[in-house]
């Protein structure tokens, strides 16, 4: 019994220390494996790169991007081919006290040096918004409703002028940002499927987001002259052997009174004015003839209440004024609508039953025509983005009725002279020209009337316009 419990006990001990060298067994070759896995680690990322690397098309992301400085913006040049993409509400008020400051300055001048992917007869720039270094991601970073994606056209220009503003552009800060080739206004041959489609992404006076196709392709397919596409419509008879369209852009500034320039806005071939734009008893300061009158149907009809008592009576009527839409919602499209086809205004808060009459008894169809979302949507992003559009007012926010214009002329004419519009010195004038008591100016959220300063201050100083400033 003795050697039978000396021998269990032995095993005993023996079966103990195999287990205690199996436990350090595994003890070491856990601790090797723990010790190889940054080594591994390293080989695997080492290979991810380099694959990226070897895949990455960086054709694929050309457009905007940011640099270090978050506010500071590159773009593309101007797309040299035709009639592809290329990148690049109601008006009531909501007042702030005081104004707010502008944390974004003005765009970079350095052009973007990345090309665009090519496909045969189109060429896409789309506006992917990387920050930091290219490859830290590869993920665009530009929220969704900004669509720094436009229509473009292969149109020649209407002139030949040898110092057009289009001709100078590419020399100044300016140049990176400008796009020649956009279409400033839309008509018939922009209602298709696919252009519905891209554009109903983006609401308001930047998109066909509050208009369903069938107003759209009824409505824009009215305007199908090239009177209606083309700013100048009637330059060929006008324009006297001129090779150069001068323009005169006249907003309602109080810097015009008693300003004597009705005479010199008179004398250029053609004249833009915008919503309540009092002539009668003003034509010293302002001058008499209109060409260009912008607005949206809100906007106009806002005037015609706030401004009876200065004698805004309606739009402008005369042979040479033309009347351009800035479509804020359907109410625009069904208006326009009416007016051309001489019948009652559908549906909505103008809706009639006889046809409306703000442009006259006897307008044609050739005196009517209509901002296209693209421009829109084109100088807010890269002229006007202001702090708004990173805020929740980001859906209200649009450039002001008067800079829709002026931009809209830089983008036409040769030449433009500016008059009416805020100068630094504004605190110095009443709100508008036909103000008989003083008003200060109001400011809104949903334009960046600062910004607008600024930005005439900066085209006035590149040479693009002749701002008037009374000095």
């Amino acid at each position: 019994m003795e050697g039978s419990g000396y021998t269990c006990s032995r095993l005993l001990r023996l079966r103990a220390t195999m287990k205690s060298m199996g436990h350090q067994r595994r003890l070491g070759l856990c601790f090797l494996g723990v010790s190889f896995l940054p080594v591994i680690y390293i080989i695997c990322l080492n290979l991810e790169i380099t694959w990226r690397m070897d895949n990455l098309n960086l054709a694929q992301f050309p457009g905007i991007w940011y640099t270090q400085e978050p506010n500071r913006l590159r773009y593309p040049e101007d797309p040299l081919v035709g009639n592809t993409l290329s990148d690049g509400s109601d008006d009531q008020h909501t007042r702030i006290t005081p104004p707010t400051p502008l944390s974004l300055k003005v765009q970079s001048t350095s052009p973007a040096r990345i090309r665009a992917s090519t496909q045969p007869g189109a060429r896409t720039t789309k506006g992917s918004d990387l920050k930091g270094a290219l490859l830290k991601s590869a993920k665009p970073t530009e929220p969704p409703f900004i669509g720094d994606s436009y229509y473009s056209e292969d149109a020649p220009p209407q002139t030949d002028c040898p110092d057009s503003i289009r001709s100078r552009v590419s020399q100044t800060d300016f140049g990176v940002r400008y796009l020649g080739r956009i279409p400033v206004l839309q008509w018939a041959k922009h209602a298709t499927p696919e252009q519905y489609q891209r554009l109903r992404l983006y609401p308001g006076t930047h998109g066909w987001g509050n208009l369903d196709f069938n107003t759209l392709v009824s409505t824009l397919s009215v305007l199908n002259t090239s009177a209606n596409w083309h700013m100048f419509d009637d330059w060929d008879r006008r324009s006297n052997g001129s090779r150069c369209v001068r323009c005169a852009v006249v907003g309602n500034g109080g810097i015009l009174k008693d300003s004597k320039k009705g005479r010199d806005i008179d004398q250029h071939d053609y004249i833009f004015r915008t919503n309540g734009a009092v002539i009668k008893g003003f034509e010293q300061d302002v001058g008499s003839r209109t060409s260009l009158y912008t607005f949206s149907t809100n906007t106009l009809r806002n005037s015609m209440r706030s401004y009876a008592g200065a004698g805004y009576r309606g739009p402008p009527l005369s042979e040479e004024t033309r009347y351009v839409f800035l479509p804020d919602h359907d109410r625009d499209y069904l208006l326009m609508k009416a007016a051309a086809t001489h019948t009652p205004v559908e549906r909505g808060p103008e809706k009639s039953k006889t046809p409306p009459t703000y442009f006259g008894g006897n307008v044609t169809v050739e005196k009517l025509k209509m901002y296209h979302p693209d421009f829109i949507r084109y100088i807010r992003n890269r002229f006007l983005r202001a702090h708004a559009m990173q805020t929740k007012y980001k859906d209200i926010y649009r450039p002001s009725t008067g800079a829709v214009m002026l931009l809209a002329a830089v983008h036409t004419c040769d030449q433009v002279s500016a008059y009416g519009f805020m100068t630094p010195d504004y605190v110095k004038y009443s709100d508008h020209y036909f103000d008989r008591q003083y008003h200060p100016v109001g400011f809104f959220i949903n334009h960046d009337m600062k910004m607008e300063l600024r930005l005439w201050q900066q085209l006035h100083h590149a040479g693009l316009i002749t701002l008037y400033m009374r000095q």
